[in-house]
């Protein structure tokens, strides 16, 4: 379990996993064709989407573990180590992935837009959960790109194969927002943590310590990857996760600014301002006067 194995091409991948390989570049892989296996540690130098089938092993990323059972999509990006515990000697892993090297996609509109699909960065907890109607479309476009495969490599394929792919990302971020609203009870929780923990913050001496709270602190707080919660954050109140934090700190500026014995400039560094003057232009941005204008107002 110590040793860790690296995938830095596709064809590592598919050898790995008793596979052929029919595209040097991109592979469409069925587990069940696979050999049993033990626990491991794997670094990737690929795109990776994995669909789980069965509960075999917990998947690790970091110390936590992925809210990863059946019925699953995780997406994994070029650099990340995954830990695959298992709790047997030997298991045989059944299920599907989709994996593409990042040469695949050079030159193509997914390479412009890949940073744009936020799940590749998602880390723990945050697996994507299918429906079975979901889970067959899945199944349908990976044997699509599974057929393209099996035709002779053409000036089309890599076009034809990256275009699918992306047909593929675009359909996960469609899932992406169902969950998002069908786990409505779970991101309210984690929107009234996010509020006690900027509360909290802010009632503390942190601010002055460490300056002002970022979106990847919070996320990181409340356990989340910064990508997951900033689209959480945002599809649940519309606002990004760095305008909320800012409102927060303009309301709790608001409230300091009634205390005429303090200076806006003490004011700003007790909040965790570096320049007093950050503090200013922000709160005209938002409230459309100077911090004193609106002590003198009120």
């Amino acid at each position: 379990m110590n040793n860790v194995i690296n995938f830095n091409t596709v064809d590592d991948y598919n050898k790995f996993n008793n596979h052929e390989t029919l595209h040097p570049l991109v592979s469409v892989i069925d587990f069940s064709k696979a050999h049993k296996r033990t626990g491991s540690k794997m670094n990737f130098g690929l795109f990776c989407v994995f669909l789980k089938d069965v509960k075999c092993g917990d998947l690790k990323y970091g110390r936590a573990t992925y809210d990863y059972q059946e019925g699953t999509l995780v997406f994994i990006s070029p650099g990340q180590v995954l830990d695959v515990e298992n709790k047997t000697d030997l298991y045989q892993p059944i299920g599907h992935a989709l994996v593409f090297h990042p040469e695949l996609i050079r030159g193509s509109s997914l390479s412009k837009g890949i940073n744009e699909y936020s799940f590749f960065s998602y880390n723990t907890n945050e697996a994507l959960h299918l429906s079975a109607r979901e889970r067959r479309l899945v199944l349908d476009v990976f044997s699509k790109i599974e057929t393209e495969l099996q035709h002779p490599v053409d000036k089309h394929s890599r076009r034809l194969i990256a275009s699918n792919i992306e047909l593929f990302l675009n359909y996960c971020e469609r899932f992406y927002d169902r969950q998002f609203m069908t786990r409505e009870n779970v991101n309210k929780g984690i929107l009234e943590k996010f509020e006690e923990l900027l509360n909290g913050y802010f009632s503390s001496d942190r601010p002055m310590e460490t300056g002002l709270p970022s979106v990847a602190y919070c996320a990181d707080q409340l356990n989340l990857s910064a990508n997951y919660f900033g689209d959480l954050i945002k599809k649940e109140t519309g606002k990004s996760a760095q305008e909320y934090i800012q409102n927060k700190i303009i309301d709790v500026a608001k409230d300091k600014v009634f205390d005429s014995n303090k200076t806006i400039n003490e004011i700003a560094f007790e909040m965790g301002f570096r320049y007093p003057q950050h503090l200013t232009r922000l709160f005209k941005q938002k409230t459309g006067m100077t911090p004193n204008e609106y002590r003198s107002l009120n």
